[in-house]
């Protein structure tokens, strides 16, 4: 039997709020180790002697590995429940950065880079799952945009702060680290994270249901899941792209920034995913129908991050703004997950939550190391301190997919069935 209708008492409401502050902070540390290679870049192609492309495989791994587990977390998140499935994904993830930080082969490195791809794979299922089994379903589209606050300060920190103390302490020194701050947060997940409250029938459960294997192919034969999921893919990835590898260089050549100021210029994008996001989300429910947020949002994204790559010079202000408005914006790729939750069944809310997030890192595994590819062949040869140094010229052809990919998630966003919210 199930229940629409949840009531906390006080201080289950103060533990749900714990719980879902350490998948927050799970969601913090993914993004962390998703894009720390972007600040170390030259640091990575020096002690592994890499090319754009070599670079763009090693930071791949981590999304081959990501994207190769993001098939079955949210069965097995469903099946077994979400406490120990994660606890040992962060336990994954705390192993692979601190390998990293010792690694002086790049088998070692691109090994670490795939336990790190496994062990993150599990942060936003976790997060979703146990939102939407600890709070009431009014709260979970907003629930749903703290997510994006969380991982975004991650990616911020992960960006001029983590450069600061990279040039402070060294790579190595650093990851070691954050590969020790996630054990600790792997024995708290464990000690403190619990499925579901165990007072209330919540409803993403029905009582004494085991999933089958036709549940799976329900969610696999929708049409709206898999325009949901080329969407989120399409949309998001721009960021994971720019911000999370490509973006930093290309800023360094295009407006002669500083590694320290690049990596500040490239926060702005994270910081505005993290406001962005949930006051969007907010926003949806009030106006009742988030495919139309998403689609004039999806379409500001795209011209400013157009403007970034193609408009140069810019000052500081207006380059920071832009990449500001970019992240803001594409707040919006979280309504995704609200819908897919509304437009199946209950039980399968991590099913559904994994398949659409599947998409952003196939890409983002295909992408990355083909944007290397065309830098290295568009490349005239100018190497400096054993870096290769690409041109303007080469990141305009190479980055030209990003705008391209936002324009398709606007065009595929008529077919997504408008989602009147409650």
């Amino acid at each position: 039997m199930t229940s629409n209708t949840k009531s906390f008492p006080s201080h289950s409401t103060k533990y749900a709020i714990l719980i879902i502050s350490l998948c927050a902070f799970y969601l913090f540390y993914k993004y962390i180790l998703q894009i720390y290679p972007s600040i170390i870049t030259a640091q990575l192609m020096q002690e592994f002697t890499l090319s754009a492309t070599g670079l763009g495989y090693l930071a791949a791994t981590f999304y081959y590995a990501y994207m190769i587990t993001q098939l079955f977390v949210g069965v097995l998140i469903d099946k077994y429940g979400t406490r120990w499935m994660a606890t040992g994904a962060i336990l994954c993830c705390a192993f692979g950065v601190f390998t990293f930080s010792l690694s002086h082969t790049l088998l070692s490195a691109s090994l670490s880079r795939c336990l790190m791809g496994f062990g993150v794979a599990f942060a936003t299922i976790a997060y979703m799952k146990l939102a939407a089994g600890w709070f009431p379903p009014r709260q979970y589209a907003f629930i749903s945009g703290l997510l994006v606050t969380a991982a975004m300060a991650g990616a911020v920190f992960g960006q001029a702060p983590l450069s600061f103390a990279v040039n402070l302490f060294g790579w190595r020194e650093c990851l070691f680290v954050i590969g020790i701050v996630g054990f600790v947060l792997t024995f708290l997940f464990a000690v403190i994270v619990r499925d579901a409250p165990a007072f209330v029938h919540h409803d993403n459960v029905i009582e004494g249901y085991r999933l089958e294997f036709k549940d799976i192919l329900q969610v696999l034969k929708s049409k709206q899941n898999w325009l949901l999921t080329l969407y989120n893919g399409l949309a998001f990835s721009p960021v994971a792209i720019f911000g999370g590898l490509w973006g930093n260089p290309f800023l360094e050549q295009a407006y002669h920034l500083s590694k320290t100021e690049s990596a500040t210029m490239v926060s702005f994008i994270f910081i505005g995913l993290g406001v962005g996001s949930p006051l969007i989300g907010m926003f949806s429910e009030r106006l009742g129908n988030k495919r139309n947020v998403m689609f004039v949002c999806t379409l500001i994204a795209c011209a400013a991050i157009s403007i970034v790559l193609y408009c140069h010079p810019l000052s500081n202000l207006v380059l920071g703004s832009l990449l500001f408005i970019f992240g803001f914006s594409l707040g919006a790729f979280m309504l995704v997950f609200a819908i897919g939750k509304e437009l199946n069944p209950a039980f399968l809310t991590a099913t559904v939550i994994s398949m659409i997030n599947t998409s952003d890192v196939v890409l983002d595994g295909i992408v990355e190391p083909g944007i290397g590819k065309v830098l290295d062949l568009t490349w005239d040869g100018t190497v400096v301190d054993g870096i290769h140094v690409f041109s303007l010229h080469n990141y305009h052809v190479a980055l030209s997919i990003l705008p391209i990919f936002l324009l398709v998630a606007t065009l595929l966003l008529l077919k997504v069935r408008p989602s009147i919210s409650n």
